[in-house]
């Protein structure tokens, strides 16, 4: 699937926490894409969320390619453990989109567990051991 995305001039931005669990899942889910850009349809709010190393952009189905917002500049490297928030910035690219980020909030971890459940996992599992820290 190739989307080609617009974005209007930024109107608001602000600092938000994104929860371990689905910053993780987003993450380990890129990570598996052979294109290296995931598409996460939010079926209940008619919405897709893009994923790629730098962002997450969410695009309303009635607007098309144009971007409603991104969630940039995740800082993960900031945490402790694994399962701490990930700070990162919410970019508003329309006014008014509070009620929207509100559910993008509760309804985009569902949407990625939903795109979990869809998902074959192939190949074994593989360990990665970490160097102790002395």
């Amino acid at each position: 699937m190739e989307i080609t995305c617009y974005r209007d001039l930024e109107i608001n931005r602000e600092a938000r926490h994104l929860p371990a669990s689905t910053y993780n899942l987003a993450i380990t889910l890129l990570a598996r894409c052979p294109t290296k850009h995931l598409f996460v349809p939010i079926r209940s709010m008619q919405y897709m969320a893009i994923i790629d190393q730098e962002e997450f952009v969410f695009i309303d189905g009635e607007r098309k390619c144009w971007i409603d917002i991104a969630w940039r500049n995740f800082k993960p490297q900031a945490r402790d453990a694994l399962d701490q928030p990930v700070a990162y910035e919410a970019v508003y690219y329309r006014t008014n989109l509070s009620a929207i980020m509100s559910r993008l909030q509760r309804e985009f971890p569902a949407a990625l567990q939903a795109l979990v459940n869809k998902t074959k996992l192939d190949g074994p599992a593989r360990i990665i051991h970490f160097p102790d820290k002395n």
